[in-house]
């Protein structure tokens, strides 16, 4: 099938035949419960200390978590919601100006994941921009909706400033200094994917995204308050993760699982669709330098084993993970040493 957006307004009655799962792959949702315990943590918590505790043992023992009181102001969340929504609401012919399957591309909207390396294909449309710096990237973004370049540069400022407290914490949560864990990122890159799930008519055939690790450094998770849909894997078993009022999901992605020398797990998870409501999801990754040398600090090399990964840059890490499909064995395994 030649990869198309599928936001363009048509409401299909059934599932083309280039979405549908092999039987063994499908999301099974039928065994899919709620979690009860999602760890979420208070930003704006006085002690520190159990601030970061807290953080410390949800990356150990989730490698996900939820933040509230998180200093990005709520006009700006709701803002940001208002133009992604108005962007897909735009006719698929004025999309399509911005149409590219070319993953290198730092302005691009898109289907699916990687619509040339991928044999069935997910129910998916997004639009992915670089945010950082913004004065280098704003120019080449979206000229319609008229506020989008406004609203999305004030949004991505507030969630980079998050991103480096999460940072902080998280490094001292390893014993670091708190500048540890970002001196080792460098200046770090930051993306943005609007992930827009129109209605599907056989949501038990196919996914939005299926079972997938982040790349990157840290994920920040703005979820569709009305319409669930992210699902992690704890334990074995796939559990929905409902949205919380207010709040941020956390994901730690591949480099901090190993920076940490394995300590902190970078999180599974998967997207899931449903056939009465469209959803959205806003997802800000916070990623390496591309000549960040990703190595674990020596304090955290257990009783002298060595290093679990491979010293690698994020360059190298990042054409790996694109070079395959998304549902693939975890990318971090092919930068394993050797026991």
């Amino acid at each position: 099938m030649e990869a198309k957006v599928i936001s363009g307004g048509t409401r299909f009655t059934s599932l083309p035949r280039s979405y549908v799962r092999p039987e063994s792959e499908r999301p099974r949702l039928f065994e899919v419960s709620a979690f009860e315990h999602v760890p979420i943590i208070d930003l704006g918590c006085n002690d520190r200390s159990r601030v970061v505790r807290q953080v410390g043992d949800a990356c150990r023992v989730y490698g996900f978590f939820q933040v509230i009181n998180h200093g990005v102001s709520t006009e700006a969340v709701e803002r940001m919601q208002e133009v992604a929504a108005e962007f897909f609401r735009l006719p698929e012919e004025e999309k399509m100006k911005l149409y590219s399957e070319d993953p290198t591309k730092t302005m691009r909207l898109s289907t699916s994941f990687n619509v040339k390396k991928e044999k069935v294909h997910n129910w998916r449309d997004y639009l992915r921009l670089h945010c950082h710096p913004l004065e280098k990237y704003m120019e080449e973004w979206p000229a319609n909706p008229p506020t989008f370049k406004e609203f999305v540069s004030n949004y991505c400022r507030e969630v980079r400033r998050l991103g480096y407290r999460l940072e902080e914490l998280i490094s001292e949560s390893l014993g670091l200094e708190k500048d540890a864990v970002r001196n080792i990122l460098g200046e770090q890159g930051q993306h943005m994917a609007v992930n827009f799930y129109p209605p599907c008519p056989e949501p038990e055939l196919t996914y939005g995204l299926p079972g997938h690790t982040d790349p990157n450094a840290l994920t920040i998770l703005l979820q569709d308050l009305h319409v669930a849909g992210l699902q992690v894997l704890k334990d074995g078993k796939w559990v929905a993760i409902d949205p919380h009022p207010n709040a941020f999901v956390i994901n730690i992605g591949d480099q901090l699982q190993a920076l940490s020398n394995g300590r902190y797990k970078s999180v599974w998870h998967r997207a899931i669709v449903n056939a009465d409501k469209p959803r959205m999801s806003i997802a800000s990754f916070l990623c390496p330098s591309d000549d960040a040398l990703i190595s674990s600090p020596v304090s955290l090399l257990d009783n002298g084993c060595g290093p679990t990964y491979r010293d690698f840059t994020y360059a190298e890490y990042y054409k790996k993970f694109w070079s395959r499909n998304l549902d693939q064995e975890h990318c971090l395994e092919l930068f394993k040493n050797q026991a």
